[in-house]
Formats: C-alpha cells, sequence, structure tokens
C-alpha cells in the first residue's frame, strides 16, 4: 500500500485513478447530453403535461399511469451510440440452467395474444371506473376507492406481462463487445500503469488473467440460484484467485497486472457520481442521523474495542476492520487501509469478513424482519445501516418491499459519504498518533497530506458535479440523462468491472501461509462479530427512534 511513498502525485495510483474515472464521467456526460434530441425533449415536456394536469384529481388516473410509464421507456440506449455503449459495459446475461444464455442469449418467441387481451380487457375496466368517479368530480369515495383498486388491478398485470415480455427478450452482452470493453481497460489503465513505472506490454499481458478471471467470476455471479444465496462476483473472484494463487500459483508475468488498489480507487471514483446530494435530502433527517451517527459511534468503539480488550497487534488491521463493518465495506476498508497504511494480507482479511457476513445478513435479515413483523419502513432502514455491500442492501431490501428497498439504499448512499471523512481522519490519527515517534520530529500537514488517499477528492467532486447537475436541470431530464443514462447504462456497469478487478487481483495475490497470523486466536473474527453485533442493535434502535418517534411524518410520507 505504500510502493509510492516518494513518488510525485501525478505518478500514483491516486491521481490516474481520478484522471480516468473523471475522463470517463466527463466523456460520458458529453456524449449522453449530445443523444438529447429536440424531440425527445418536447416528448418529455408533453408527457410531464399530462402527469401534472393529472396529478391534482384524487386518485391515480389511467392516463397518469400510462404517461408516468412512457417517460420510464424513454430511452438514451435505444440511440445507436447509447446501445452501443451499454452494450459495451454490460454484464453477462442472467442464466438458470443454460450457461450459454449467459454469453448469448437470442430473443424467445411466445404467443402473448392471451396476456394481451386480458391486459387490454383490464386497462378498459379500469378506464370505465374512472369515467363513473370523474362523472361526479371524485365527490363519491365508493366510487374513488372502486376505480383506484380496478386500476391497481390493471397495474399489476401489465407489471406481470412487462417482466414476462422481459425475460424474453434478446440479452445485451456479446463476446464481440467484451473484446472491445477489454482492449479499451487495457489501454485505459495499461498508459495509467506505464506513467507509474510499469512497462505498458508487461501491464497488458497481465491483465489477460485477470480480466478472464474477472469474467469468469461475472458468469458465475449471474446464475438465478448463486445469485438467490447472495453469492455475488466479489464472492467468486477472490474465491478463484485464492485457489489458483495456493495451488498452480500465479504467473510471475502476471503480477504486474494486479493493481487491486488502482482499479477499486478508479471504481470508487466513478461510485461518487451516484451518491447525489439531493437523493440524500429527500429521505430527510432520520436517514442522516441513522448513518452518520450511528456509524461513527460503532467505528470507534470498535477499535477501542479491538486494542484494549482483544488486544490486536496491528492498529492498521484493528482500523481496517472496523471501518469495512461499520461504515460499507469493501469501499471503505480500501479508503482505510491505504489511510493507515494497512499491508495488502490486512487488507483481505478485512474483505473477507465483510464478504461472508454479507451474504449470511443479506439472507438472514429480511427472514427475521419478516417473521418479527417489523415495519417495513424500519427493516429498510435497519438493512440499509449494517448490510456492507450496496448490492446485497439492494437485495434485501427489495425482499422486504418497495418501501424497503427505498429507504435501505438511500440510508445506505448516506452512509457510503462518510468514506471520504473516514479516510481523512483515520489519515491524521495514524499520522499524529499512531506513528508518532516521540524523538522524532513534529509530524506536519506535509505527512498527513501524503497519507491522505487522494482519489477520494475524486469521489467528493464526482458527487458534487453530479448533484449540481441532478438540481439544476427538469427533473425528467435529468433522470433520462443521469439516471437512467450514463449511470445506469454506463459508469455503473464499468465500476462493477473494476471492482471485479480489483477482487479477482486481491485472490490472485493472495497467499494463505501470509495470511495465517492474522487468524491466530480468531481475534479478526471475534472483532468482526462483536462490532456487528454492536452495529446491529444501535442502528435499530436509532431507526425505530427516528422513523417512529422524532420524525414519524416522514415515515408516513415514503
Amino acid at each position: 500500500m505504500t510502493k509510492h511513498h516518494q513518488q510525485p502525485f501525478f505518478k500514483t495510483e491516486d491521481f490516474w485513478a481520478i484522471i480516468i474515472g473523471s475522463f470517463l464521467l466527463l466523456a460520458g456526460l458529453a456524449i449522453y447530453f449530445s443523444l438529447l434530441s429536440a424531440d425527445l425533449k418536447q416528448k418529455i415536456a408533453e408527457t410531464s403535461a399530462i402527469i401534472q394536469s393529472e396529478a391534482g384529481k384524487p386518485i391515480k388516473t389511467v392516463a397518469w399511469h400510462e404517461a408516468t410509464a412512457e417517460l420510464a421507456k424513454l430511452k438514451l440506449s435505444e440511440d445507436p451510440i447509447g446501445k452501443f455503449l451499454k452494450n459495451l459495459t454490460t454484464l453477462p446475461n442472467k442464466w438458470s440452467n443454460n450457461p450459454i444464455e449467459a454469453f448469448y442469449k437470442p430473443a424467445t418467441p411466445a404467443d402473448m395474444a392471451a396476456e394481451t387481451n386480458a391486459l387490454a380487457l383490464a386497462r378498459e375496466q379500469a378506464l370505465v371506473a374512472e369515467l363513473a368517479a370523474q362523472t361526479v368530480d371524485f365527490k363519491i369515495e365508493t366510487l374513488n376507492s372502486s376505480a383506484q383498486s380496478a386500476i391497481e388491478q390493471w397495474q399489476q398485470l401489465l407489471s406481470e406481462t412487462e417482466k414476462k415480455k422481459a425475460k424474453l427478450k434478446a440479452g445485451a452482452f456479446s463476446l464481440p463487445h467484451i473484446i472491445l470493453l477489454f482492449g479499451f481497460l487495457a489501454v485505459l489503465f495499461g498508459i495509467g500503469a506505464k506513467v507509474q513505472g510499469i512497462p505498458f506490454k508487461q501491464f497488458a499481458q497481465g491483465f489477460v488473467p485477470v480480466f478472464l478471471l474477472s469474467l469468469i467470476s461475472l458468469f458465475l455471479a449471474a446464475q438465478n440460484d448463486f445469485k438467490d444465496f447472495g453469492i455475488e462476483y466479489a464472492i467468486w473472484a477472490i474465491l478463484l484467485g485464492i485457489i489458483i494463487s495456493n495451488t498452480i500459483g500465479t504467473p510471475g508475468w502476471a503480477t504486474s497486472a494486479l493493481q487491486t488498489e488502482f482499479f477499486i480507487k478508479t471504481g470508487l471514483v466513478l461510485m461518487g457520481a451516484e451518491l447525489m446530494i439531493g437523493k440524500i435530502l429527500a429521505i430527510g433527517l432520520p436517514g442522516i442521523f441513522v448513518a452518520w451517527i450511528v456509524t461513527p459511534i460503532v467505528l470507534v468503539t470498535t477499535y477501542w474495542f479491538g486494542q484494549n480488550i482483544l488486544k490486536i497487534a496491528s492498529k492498521s488491521l484493528n482500523i481496517t476492520i472496523s471501518a469495512d463493518m461499520s461504515v460499507c465495506g469493501v469501499s471503505a476498508a480500501i479508503a482505510t487501509a491505504a489511510a493507515s497504511k494497512a499491508s495488502r494480507e490486512e487488507l483481505t482479511v478485512a474483505i473477507s469478513l465483510s464478504m461472508v457476513f454479507t451474504a449470511i445478513m443479506m439472507v438472514v435479515m429480511p427472514l427475521f424482519v419478516k417473521f418479527t413483523g417489523m415495519p417495513e419502513v424500519l427493516g429498510g432502514a435497519w438493512i440499509g445501516g449494517t448490510v456492507d455491500s450496496s448490492g446485497a442492501v439492494v437485495a434485501a431490501g427489495a425482499a422486504l418491499g418497495e418501501k424497503a428497498m427505498y429507504v435501505a439504499t438511500t440510508i445506505k448512499m448516506i452512509q457510503n459519504m462518510l468514506i471520504g471523512l473516514v479516510a481523512f481522519c483515520v489519515a491524521i490519527y495514524f499520522a499524529t498518533k499512531v506513528e508518532k515517534d516521540a524523538q522524532a520530529p513534529q509530524i506536519g500537514i506535509g505527512e498527513i497530506w501524503h497519507r491522505f488517499p487522494k482519489f477520494i477528492l475524486g469521489f467528493i467532486g464526482a458527487s458534487v458535479l453530479f448533484s449540481i447537475l441532478y438540481a439544476s436541470l427538469d427533473k425528467h431530464i435529468a433522470n433520462l440523462v443521469l439516471e437512467n443514462g450514463i449511470l445506469s447504462d454506463f459508469t455503473r456497469n464499468l465500476r462493477t468491472w473494476f471492482f471485479c478487478l480489483a477482487f479477482a487481483s486481491i485472490g490472485l495475490s493472495t497467499n494463505f501461509k501470509t495470511l495465517k497470523h492474522h487468524f491466530v486466536g480468531g481475534k479478526p473474527l471475534i472483532l468482526y462479530v462483536c462490532g456487528q453485533l454492536l452495529n446491529l442493535l444501535l442502528t435499530l434502535g436509532a431507526a425505530y427512534l427516528m422513523f417512529y418517534i422524532v420524525f414519524p411524518e416522514i415515515t408516513a410520507m415514503i
């Protein structure tokens, strides 16, 4: 983690993570905004006007639902350039029994006549019920309820039909696109590696097995049964990498491409664009309190527990596990490891613990919430504040319902914003307290700046830029270009690829012999379990207090 100690900033992986991440975001913005034609803007304006005019009625009318659906169907990926970018970065197709479908999934012809007729009939019944309520200006509650019920039945049938159609569509993933993506990423990271002192040819050669292992991991993670059990690409990448490195051994010619921090820091810069401040503010003070008050308490308490009760010898291992468990898993572990100068082996221990418990919690917590009859919003807030991986948070929240998923993912986003602050505080603490020599000169701002993981500046910059864009644009334009455009179809998938490359690098560079001494006495495991138990209890208490005692009116509006 300290290999670039004497290098100038422009030759460090932090600098190139910011450069590559910024290039992808700015290029993406330029391309996607150029796809926003005058006709598309006019269509958005006309459809938005319908939604606005229908919004004043006591019920959500058929016209309101159809206009809303029309807006949701507008995709910049329908444009040839947008479609190319989406296909270039897309992940392997979901598959169940036929592995070939992950790489080639043609459209499946099907007779949808029965569903189409049933859907048309349901829509007609909804229109009749709505007209009956509208005839008396929506003043009779029984007619309003009848209309609302008919419309909801139509919408449910429509949702089921759309899901069936989606399963029959052709998959976007293809081998030609993946070959292009490999070449693009090899050049992109190869340039950054060359400036850092690694010959381009040497990096490109080693990048081949790293990319192939990442592709295999994403392929396995796309299998539906594995997804249901919460076995995601991170687990596959590290597990397969460890098997290779501890059996046949990682080839020496591939080690130059095992750039764990470079890959994941670039992914984190892209991740910053997804953390838009406007979305965070929408959930209000309850979510902010749960994420920003409980998390630091758990982090500090767990670190204290590890040092004073468990007597963990490595302070950097202690703080990395504590941040991994309390903030947001792998992302926080990477940033904290960089700030505390943790070794790669210590980072691997923290990430391994995180992935095992994330897989368990994402399955067990929704079951526990349902078994106890916990309110959906409370369950979502609890999951969002405790489950480490963002993907696992979405999956666990969705298992409870739409409200739970919204609350869980929003709180996780709020929590993710602590990555930069935590890394900065850890850098200062370790530079001035942990490694301070009483006989050495006073550590100044220069050492703190050197210790600070500077890629966080790219992370914060991306968040600020996209937050400003989201706030300044018409909300429908913002959703089309930002949320459903560059983020959904381009950078989010790229981020997943970058993270998978990092996890594959971790696995390929991990040897059990180097990890063995970290698990002596089981202290890292005890630290994680005790810290997570504290996190579960405090988060549940804080979520109940804020969502149901202090701000029940906000909860009622969710």
